[in-house]
Parts: structure tokens; sequence; C-alpha cells
């Protein structure tokens, strides 16, 4: 009964298009606002606490021992509660990006408002007692719970509600990093994986207005200052190959070693979560003292090297510090994303290469600014495999719009260099990986949703009869869409490359359907 009700809601809401965009429309910017809020309130959270992890810290060497003890006692109990969060609700663990994920494909279920409140306590708490996690994966979790809430309040199918979840996720970033149009990218390239109109229009709607929000909020600068970046020669373009080699090897060492640390977790000292987080807690301490730079997410640390000139030892203990401390801390599996992490590491890498070029002759220094943007994006299209969200997240997040050809080149060499060491995408395989640890339950497989399609040119359904397709079990072609006509499909329905269809099928064959219609069976 509730499969009907799913069914005829979303026909009724596909028959007449005019009516249902605008209404997408209207929901997106409905979406915005609330997720710009909620969003607002975690970056307020996160920026008192991390200020107060610094001056306490800078208080804490004044102090005698006594102080330094208490402070790794309240560790142990910070550690406790964010253990409790956990194991509350498990689906608030992580950065959230591969939950939103299986969300999409109907094969994760989220409790919208559970995971809300504990993303954004748990957040809040464990950045600001210092482990290197960012706010950026936690924000498009937060923005699609968001979505998903304004779903379940007016009522809507499950198929438009998966459109409100990719525009909440596009606020999520674009409120983060101030950054709209990366946002509205990021949930198309890497989320939807759909460049429809259908979600294109709320997502737009959506991160604009979450970004107006974030900006009457916390004001129009970016997220990263780099004041002096030069126009790049162009005959140092074969510098930007070079250095996106590097930054992409990065990335595909980044992803080994995020996707290996449950071997060091698995380690017979770690009896349980507990440990693990009190493991990672009472590292963030130690290094409070001796490594602050590599605590929280990073970006103080990404605008230091932006204007500072860092000796190249300290640059490497920076980089190993970084790298290994993230790993830690996302490995402990508390709420709590590694984007911005691997964007310093980006950072990082790029000020290396530069200060080699430097002392090697081969740039002026006035292109060192210009090497840690190029390796930023590198490290990003390596590491995600979503070298458009790349190129215009780094462009929006330092304002190097006259950069656009520089990154989108290092995303492009750096995503093939992925390739050629077959490294995962990241949050796909994290996604995988999930499924395979917590497999959904019976009941999860069988419920059934209505799904847009894009088909593909060269897919093996494109140019094919509706009735000549072999269909997986229990699908039904509901509807097909071509440009602005809307055809009602018969068996004697041909189908073409560039339709959208729109599928009545069961959670764990869309995924199928999906390779189907894109070539990539």
């Amino acid at each position: 009964m509730n499969d009907r009700r799913q069914i005829m809601g979303t026909y009724k809401s596909i028959s007449d298009w005019h009516h249902f965009r605008l209404r997408l429309f209207l929901e997106g910017i409905l979406t915005g606002i609330f997720a710009g809020l909620v969003i607002s309130l975690f970056r307020w959270g996160l920026t008192v606490a991390e200020e107060w992890r610094v001056n306490f810290y800078q208080e804490l060497v004044e102090r005698d021992w006594s102080a330094t003890a208490l402070w790794f006692v309240a560790l142990l109990f910070i550690g406790a509660v964010l253990y409790k969060l956990t194991c509350y609700e498990p689906m608030a663990a992580g950065s959230g990006i591969p939950q939103v994920k299986g969300a999409l494909l109907g094969l994760i279920k989220m409790r919208w408002f559970h995971i809300m409140w504990v993303k954004l306590t748990a957040g809040i708490i464990g950045i600001g007692a210092g482990l290197s996690l960012g706010r950026e994966g936690p924000s498009i979790q937060l923005g699609a719970v968001a979505a998903q809430g304004v779903s379940r309040l007016l009522g809507r199918t499950r198929m438009e509600e998966r459109y409100l979840m990719t525009s909440g996720a596009s606020a999520g970033l674009a409120a983060a990093f101030n950054a709209p149009l990366a946002g509205v990218i990021f949930a198309l390239e890497e989320l939807h994986r759909n460049f429809s109109i259908m979600v294109l229009l709320p997502s737009m709607a959506a991160a604009m207005t979450a970004t107006v929000i974030s900006r009457a909020l916390f004001g129009g600068e970016t997220v990263f200052v780099f004041d002096n970046l030069q126009s790049f020669p162009l005959q140092h373009y074969g510098i930007i190959i070079i250095v996106a080699l590097v930054a992409g090897l990065a990335g595909v060492v980044f992803n080994k070693g995020l996707l290996n640390i449950g071997r060091f977790y698995a380690l017979p000292i770690f009896k349980s979560q507990l440990h693990k987080i009190i493991f990672a807690l009472l590292t963030a301490g130690v290094l409070g003292f001796y490594l602050p730079e590599v605590l929280g997410g990073g970006n103080t640390l990404i605008n230091h090297l932006a204007k500072t000139h860092v000796s190249l030892q300290l640059l490497l203990l920076f980089l190993v510090g970084k790298f290994l401390f993230t790993l830690v801390s996302y490995g402990c599996g508390v709420p709590g994303g590694f984007f911005l992490p691997m964007l310093v590491i980006g950072a990082l890498t790029g000020s290396i290469c530069a200060n080699v070029l430097v002392s090697l002759g081969l740039i002026e220094s006035i292109y060192a600014a210009n090497i840690v943007v190029i390796a930023m994006t590198a490290l990003f299209s390596s590491s995600v495999r979503a070298p458009i969200t790349g190129t215009v997240l780094i462009m929006e997040m330092t304002a190097s719009y006259q950069q656009l050809l520089t990154l989108a080149i290092a995303a492009m060499v750096a995503f093939v260099i992925a390739e050629l060491f077959r490294s995962k995408p990241i949050y796909e395989e994290l996604l995988n990986r999930m499924l395979q640890k917590d497999r959904p339950t019976h009941k999860t497989l069988e419920q059934r949703n209505v799904v847009e399609i894009s088909i593909c040119s060269g897919s093996s359904i494109a140019n094919k009869l509706v009735k000549d397709i072999k269909w997986p079990h229990n699908t039904l072609l509901v509807d097909v869409k071509r440009g602005e006509e809307q055809i009602t499909p018969t068996g004697d329905t041909r189908l073409m490359a560039g339709d959208f269809i729109y599928v009545f099928t069961e959670n764990e064959y869309i995924e199928e359907l999906q390779a189907m219609a894109s070539g990539e069976e």
C-alpha cells in the first residue's frame, strides 16, 4: 500500500513538470534556509571551541603539572561522551558523506533529527578538543538531514526527498566553505551524479540561500586568504604537471592510509571503540604542547603558509604530523570529516614542492602561493575523483578565479594519476566498506523507490526498445523525459541517449540501473 502511494504521488508530481520544478525551487530555498541556519550554528560552535583550545594550551604551558594532569583527565571524560554519542547514533560517525551517498541510493536509512543534534554536539566537542577533523563533511550530512526533515514535514515522496537531500548537501558545503558554486557542483558530480534540471534547480536555490545566510552571519571573506596570487606564466606550465604528479601521488597515499587505518586500530590494545577515541584524544593532548599546528581542521595553517615562508624541515614535520594524526583522528570513528585536513595536506605538499622548486631556481618565489593552490586542487581530485568540484572549490575558497586553467590542468593530471594507480574514490570506497560491515536488513533492501536516471551515449539501453531491455527484477519504467517532452512508456518506446527515465525499483537495483544507463557495466 505504501509503494502504491509512493508511485501514485511520484507520477502525479512528474505529470506536471512546470509545477513540479517550481515547487522544487521553492523547497530548495526552504531547505537552504534551514540548512544554512544549522550549519552556521555548527561553524559558530567550532570557531568558539577552537579559539578556546588555542588560548587554553597557551595558558596551560605556563601552569604547573597538576593543571596538565587535570586536562588529560578531562580528555578521558570527553572520550566517554563522544563514545556514548556515537553509540546512540552510529550514522552520525565519520564525515557523513558516505552515509548521504548511501541514503540517496536507498541503501541507508538516516534518522534526520537524531543525526542532526548528535553531529552538531559531537563534532564541536571532538574538533574543539583537537582531533584533526574538518567541518565540511559533517556540514554536508547536516545539510542533507536538514533537507530530509523538510521533506518529512511536508510529506513528500521518496523521489522528491532525494532531490531535496541533494540540495541540502549542496547547501551544506556552500555554507561551510562560503563557496556556493562548489556546493552545487559537488552535489551533482559526487553525490547525485545527475545534472538534470530537477537536481540542479533546487541545489542551486539551496546553495545560494545557505551562502547568503552564512555570509550575513560570518561575512563574505573566503576561507583561505591568498592575497599574493600571481598570474601563472605560460612558460611555467610544465611545473603544473610536476606538482600535480606529486600531489596526485600524495592523494593515492592518503586514500590508502585512510582505508587501512583500521588495521592499526585492530591491534589488541584497542579492545573497544572507547579505547580508540581515548587514544586519539590523548594524542591530541600531547600534540597540543609540541605540535599544535596539526590540531583541528587546519585552515589557519593554510593561511599561514600563504603569507609566511616556512623552512623545508618544518614543512616536512607538519606534513607527517598532519597526515598521521588525521588518520588517527578519523579512524577512531567519532563525528568529523577529513575534507579540510585533506586540503591542508595538499597545501603542505604544495609548500614543499614550492620550496624545492624555488631553491632549484625553477620558479620565482612570488609563485610559491600558486603552487600551494595547485597542489590542493590536485590532491582533492586524486582522492575524491571529482576534478570539476576540486577546481571550482579551490578557486572559490581562495578567490583565485584567474587560476581556473592552471587548477583544471592540475585536477586532470591528478585524476589520471589516481586512475593509473587504480586508487578508488575515497567516499565510494568508504560507503562500500560501510555496507559490507553493516549490511542493510532484508526489509530495507526490499523497499522500493522511484529514481531518476540519465541515459548516456554508448550505454547498453540507449537506442533500444523498452521491451528488449533486460530490466532487473520487480522494476517498472514509470516515465520518460526527453527535453521538454514527456513520454508515457510502452514496450515499443525507444530510449535515446539524453533521456531521463523514472524507474520504480528495489533499492538494491539502483546502482545496477545507473550502470546500465551510463555504460559502466
